[in-house]
């Protein structure tokens, strides 16, 4: 994410000294335009045939292994922002490579439902918005670091980002229609899990405790223990205590559920930030890709401060994620909901500047969402959603809500204004719904990206039948992008069921949730 005071860069042109690199490799995107070939079988999911799709994905995927192979033997020295920039790259790089993979296999066979909910149209368009963002997260990574990688990668990074742009416009837009009866469950979820959520007896594989009594005495220690791609929940029980560490769950640990012993006893903090020299994504304290992954009664928290700028306390890129009665608490970007399709459900999360933010898909029920009082003169923002395509399925709903001002605010809510959000994208999305808003948001609900009125009429900001002092509408800002919706119809597209397809994988996972609009 960009300072609250900062503009917007346009990607660095590559030198001249490099373009025989670029030539190189834009001859591998020629498959991308290729609409020929003889397989004219169909998915009803895809405006053109199956084969032509994976000729596109295998183009796409060509080109990104010739990116970080590049990436791989540059020169690092001893710039630690410059080795964390790259480090990132490789990572996203190797999460969109998977992305692109699972989106070619599904494909190939579409009624295996190993590793999606089963709506393949809701699993392509989910898994090819992630590998879009992820080599726009490297790029922006790479801005900070003044270096001539950035001149040499980005017109790369460009071309790949507009060729999966072009194979989302083959995935047809509207999505098919949700199944019930006749949908697998994915493999990797059991019916177990229902019970796990709701419990208050544990059957935990690894026990955590800060004081010595558990199998590991750290969170990170116990996630390296857990088995690579389980196709069965494990769980890891943390007992209460303050644990100061940064975790990593990785690609390859799937299936995870990790629970604390309460909000307030469980809390894992971290302090990287931006300005020590970390690039936004890995300063998170925790951090999960692994798809299935499930949080309960923990706090993931970064205590760099204000003054820091960006420090994330909880990233996400776990697909069918669910984090339940969590706390997440920082000030600027706290919670980097950065891919995949998420599920919030009394969480309490906290933060100053653009606090809620990335490009998933994200559903927040019964959350509590408290601004902090920042730096001097700072405007609060509680969302900057990326979504920078129309195609993209990407967005954040906020339903049965409250947004409140924290302690340390309420004294300063008449001079601080606070936001409901901010387009950090062209196609930023955001609805809230059937939520409180306290006084301290602004009378005009929303505010440009630094004075930028380029996207107001591209955005879809929405708010539908919210309550409170803060929800009236009189003021309200007059873009092009933001609508009030009056009908359930429209409103229910941004329900746990429409938005992110909750019914067919959130009753294995436990968690309570509101599948429409009645609470």
């Amino acid at each position: 994410m960009a300072l609250s005071s900062s503009t917007k860069t346009m990607p660095a042109k590559p030198t001249i000294s490099f373009i025989f690199v670029v030539i190189l490799i834009l001859g591998l995107l020629i498959p991308i335009s290729n609409a020929g070939g003889s397989d004219v079988k169909r998915l009803e999911c895809l405006k053109v045939s199956s084969s032509d799709f994976r000729d596109s994905v295998h183009g796409v995927i060509d080109v990104l292994q010739h990116v970080s192979s590049i990436m791989s033997t540059l020169p690092i020295g001893r710039d630690f922002r410059l080795s964390n920039a790259i480090f990132d790259c490789l990572d996203l790089l190797d999460l969109s490579f998977d992305d692109l993979q699972l989106s070619s296999s599904a494909t190939e066979t579409p009624s295996g439902k190993k590793n999606g909910t089963g709506n393949l149209n809701s699993d392509l368009r989910t898994w090819l918005s992630a590998a879009l963002a992820n080599p726009q997260t490297c790029m922006e990574g790479l801005d900070g670091t003044k270096s001539m990688v950035d001149n040499l990668v980005s017109g790369l990074m460009s071309q790949m980002i507009s060729s999966i742009q072009q194979l989302l416009t083959q995935v047809h837009h509207e999505p098919d229609e949700l199944l019930t009866s006749k949908v697998q469950f994915p493999s990797w979820i059991k019916p177990r899990d229902q019970k796990l959520l709701e419990s208050n007896k544990i059957n935990a594989d690894i026990i955590v405790a800060a004081d010595g009594t558990g199998t590991f005495t750290s969170v990170s220690d116990a996630v390296e223990a857990a088995p690579n791609y389980s196709m069965k929940r494990f769980v890891i029980y943390v007992k209460r205590g303050l644990y100061k560490e940064s975790v990593d769950i990785k690609k390859k640990k799937w299936n995870i559920m990790m629970i604390g012993e309460g909000m307030d006893a469980t809390v894992i903090s971290g302090n990287r930030n931006f300005i020590d020299g970390w690039t936004t994504y890995r300063s998170a304290t925790f951090a999960v890709s692994g798809r299935g992954f499930i949080a309960r009664d923990i706090t993931f928290q970064n205590t760099a401060g204000p003054q820091k700028h960006q420090a994330v306390a909880l990233r996400s890129d776990s697909d069918l994620s669910v984090f339940y009665r969590c706390g997440i608490y920082g000030y600027q970007d706290s919670l980097f909901t950065h891919t995949m399709r998420q599920f919030y459900r009394e969480c309490t999360i906290k933060g100053t500047v653009d606090f809620i933010f990335g490009d998933a898909t994200a559903v927040f029920q019964k959350c509590l969402i408290l601004a902090r009082k920042g730096l001097p003169d700072q405007k609060n923002t509680v969302t900057a959603q990326g979504r920078k395509d129309p195609h993209e399925p990407t967005g954040f709903s906020f339903q049965f809500c409250k947004i409140s001002a924290d302690s340390d605010l309420l004294p300063f809510v008449g001079s601080t204004e606070t936001y409901l959000g901010r387009p950090w994208r062209a196609f930023s999305r955001t609805v809230y719904m059937q939520s409180y808003m306290g006084y301290l948001v602004d009378p005009r609900g929303w505010l440009e990206w630094n004075g930028d009125e380029s996207s107001l009429d591209t955005v879809f900001y929405a708010e539908y039948m919210n309550g409170g002092p803060g929800a009236a509408l009189e003021k309200r800002v007059k873009w092009p992008g933001f609508y009030v919706l009056k009908d359930a119809t429209q409103a229910y597209q941004f329900t746990v069921a429409d938005f992110i397809q909750g019914n067919l994988w959130l009753p294995h996972t436990g968690v309570m949730y509101t599948s429409g609009l009645s609470a």
